[in-house]
């Protein structure tokens, strides 16, 4: 019997993943999601900077319990660059007040802190409701909008979204840096 339901959570779990790969991406031809850079008139079409890239998209804030996030997001960026991953940060004030500062002290405080080199856009609202288009598109794809800071997305080189991760997931963790490692 316990083979038998190792054998149906298996199953479940490849069906659970070709499922996922069938959706619409959320960067698909014709999606114009724009933003500019932290602290910069640069503006990016989003899907073009991450076409053939695997892409981990996380909500941030400088004054939360999860702030430390920087630096292991900062860790697999340098890891995995090379191979095509690019970690994207989108600093927000959504929550509890928790990125209050303007952009240029947000970007000071993460190169200083932190020593952040991925790249960074502007302040951006994640919330249900308010959310900016392309962040609307990652909790659509997923079924779900971050309800607290640091929420991760992954997107594989197609632009779909291969995983979600709440908060307390951590970047460096086995889930996510397996999840990399698939997508890659």
């Amino acid at each position: 019997m316990f083979k038998s339901i190792i054998t149906l959570l298996a199953l479940a779990g490849l069906l659970g993943a070709v499922q996922a790969s069938e959706k619409a991406p959320v960067c698909h031809t014709g999606a114009d999601y724009e933003h500019h850079r932290l602290d910069s008139d640069q503006v990016d079409n989003l899907c073009q900077q991450f076409r053939d890239k695997v892409v981990l998209v996380v909500n941030t804030a400088s004054r939360c319990g999860f702030t430390d996030q920087y630096d292991d997001l900062e860790k697999l960026y340098a890891r995995y660059r090379e191979r095509g991953l690019l970690v994207v940060g989108f600093p927000s004030n959504d929550f509890a007040n928790q990125e209050p500062g303007d952009e240029k002290s947000i970007k000071a405080f993460c190169r200083l802190t932190y020593g952040v080199e991925f790249p960074m856009y502007g302040k951006t609202s994640v919330k249900a409701g308010k959310a900016h288009p392309f962040c609307r598109a990652l909790g659509e794809a997923s079924g779900e909008t971050p309800r607290w800071n640091f929420h991760k997305y992954l997107l594989d080189r197609q632009g779909r979204l291969v995983g979600s991760w709440q908060s307390r997931e951590e970047p460096l963790g086995k889930t996510i840096t397996r999840a990399i490692e698939a997508a890659l």
